[in-house]
């Protein structure tokens, strides 16, 4: 049975229509993952109209960013004193946050629609920006304990950081393989820390 039609919405976003359209957003990206995910299956689920859900997100991909950023992500307990020890408690806690919430479908869908579209490419960048800054802060840390070497690049850093969680994320490896994501840590801080 499909959900009743919801009135046309105005330029003004209206709550409870806004949580509606996420919602639906959610279940459909979780059901059918990237493949299946269309506007027109949202708003079906929604019951709300295409034209409202493009008068508030630009597309595909402005949708999947608010997805992701409206799950609750806890970057708490990674000030462990060392580098090494930071990064493993941050990958524990960025492996399960893509396992356990719509996040992780949301990120794959948009990295993959990037890859085809320049505009979601923008979008991707845009919000990557933004988001950095959690393992950014384990870096700054580092650097403030003096573990760091002189000449650090924190964007390679970050760099490393995200290829190696992307490649598990795209194959699906999000399982709490403490000893592998301990294992990584070790890897790239070794290639950060002073001698």
């Amino acid at each position: 049975m499909s959900p009743a039609r919801r009135g046309s919405a105005g330029p003004r976003r209206s709550k409870a229509a806004t949580e509606a359209i996420l919602e639906a957003a959610e279940a459909v990206l979780a059901e059918t993952g990237y493949a299946g995910f269309t506007i027109e299956q949202v708003a079906r689920r929604a019951g709300a109209g295409k034209p409202t859900i493009y008068r508030w997100w630009s597309g595909k991909p402005a949708l999947l960013v608010e997805i992701y950023a409206r799950q609750p992500f806890d970057m708490s307990e990674t000030n462990t004193g060392c580098l090494e020890h930071d990064l493993a408690a941050a990958l524990r806690k960025l492996i399960t946050f893509w396992r356990d919430t719509p996040a992780g479908e949301a990120l794959t869908a948009l990295l993959v629609e990037a890859q085809q579209d320049p505009a979601a490419l923008e979008t991707l960048r845009a919000f990557l920006a933004e988001r950095s800054f959690p393992v950014a802060e384990l870096f700054a840390r580092a650097a403030r304990r003096g573990e760091l070497v002189a000449d650090f690049d924190g964007a390679a850093g970050l760099d490393l950081v995200n290829g190696y969680v992307w490649a598990r994320l795209l194959t699906r490896r999000l399982d709490d393989d403490a000893a592998s994501l301990a294992a990584a840590a070790r890897l790239i801080a070794r290639g950060c820390l002073r001698s």
